[in-house]
């Protein structure tokens, strides 16, 4: 999938990945904001494992990207005062590798964490059933005849799987979890606080109004919110000795196009398109894709779920269609026909 090129895309840039990054990830469940229920079910199935010293058991968590799945697998493991092995789906090409990880990477109790779960390759998702239920993994050794399969233990660890495409799990593969949580957009208080948060970890000087400006147009996604802090920061260390008003941060968005609603040239130009070319809608998503040169999956797992969620486009059985909220930011006029659906 491609990366949506601008400020606010939910997918990791590679530069995301540095120490200060990591400094800007809650380490615990009392320090991570929003997701209530999810935050105190967890404590729950946590101090449950911990009383009857077992493995927590396999969790799944699915979301659009950069709503904390990642975040929340680190913090599970020091909760529960154990190592955590990551990799993704992709990388797991053949059973091979799956089982190198866990004969020799995994002690007991340890967490495996594996992202983009959805992209597990149909070999090595079907080794890791048994693993999964009665922590042994199956290995074939020679061909025809003569072959014969390897029953090997391996320590009883935790599966954390994490995905922004739950409709493509297996059903097999979905039902061996017995911890699945949905996490949500967040709310802009919510946002705020991580943005207070991590002004004081960056040591930036935040006046509260101009966070809440941030926390508006940061898509109810920390991922985006740290980025925009991140970027205002430099505005107001070249033009405002530091300081991170509302004057700065409204002139730092202004220069980066992103709107009062949230949205950048590449989201309004998806709106445009549908209006201007389509009149509203309904329009296909292969057909939409092709319309503004993105890749379908960029679309379908990147910008569509915030757009939905903040009303300015629905689905249909026939397509994707404006909304009149849409229709108004853009100035444009549905049909009546447009409207009805």
């Amino acid at each position: 999938m491609k990366n949506k090129d601008d400020i606010l895309s939910p997918l990791p840039a590679p530069e995301e990945t540095s120490r200060m990054e990591s400094a800007l990830r809650p380490s615990s469940l009392d320090e991570f904001v929003g997701q209530a229920r999810l935050k105190e079910n967890l404590k729950v199935f946590i101090q449950a494992a911990k009383n009857r010293r077992e493995p927590l058991d396999h969790c799944l968590f699915y979301s659009p990207p950069g709503l904390g799945k990642t975040t929340l697998s680190y913090i599970l493991a020091r909760e529960m005062g154990v190592n955590i092995k990551v990799t993704s789906g992709p990388v797991l090409s053949k059973p091979g590798d799956l089982a190198a990880m866990l004969t020799t990477e995994l002690a007991e109790g340890d967490i495996l964490f594996i992202d983009e779960i959805h992209r597990l390759n149909a070999s090595v998702e079907e080794a890791l059933y048994p693993v999964m239920e009665d922590f042994v993994f199956f290995i074939n050794t020679g061909q025809g005849p003569g072959a014969t399969t390897l029953k090997l233990a391996v320590p009883r660890f935790t599966l954390v799987g994490a995905t922004t495409r739950s409709g493509l799990l297996t059903g097999p593969l979905r039902d061996r979890f017995g911890i699945v949580f949905n996490l949500g957009f967040y709310g802009e208080d919510e946002i705020a606080q991580i943005l207070a948060r991590s002004a004081r970890i960056l040591g930036s000087r935040a006046d509260k109004p101009a966070l809440e400006l941030i926390a508006r147009r940061s898509r109810g996604t920390p991922r985006i919110a740290n980025r925009l802090l991140k970027r205002v920061r430099d505005f107001a260390d070249v033009r405002a000795d530091g300081n991170i008003t509302t004057e700065v941060t409204a002139a730092a968005m202004t220069s980066l196009e992103i709107d009062s609603e949230g949205l950048d040239n590449l989201d309004r130009r998806i709106l445009t398109v549908m209006a201007e070319n389509f009149g509203g809608g309904p329009v296909g998503i292969e057909t939409l894709a092709v319309a503004v040169s993105e890749e379908t999956d960029t679309l379908t797992d990147v910008i569509e779920p915030f757009l939905m969620q903040a009303g300015f486009l629905k689905r249909t059985t026939r397509g994707r269609v404006l909304t009149a909220k849409a229709a108004a930011h853009i100035g444009f006029k549905l049909s009546r026909q447009a409207e009805l659906l």
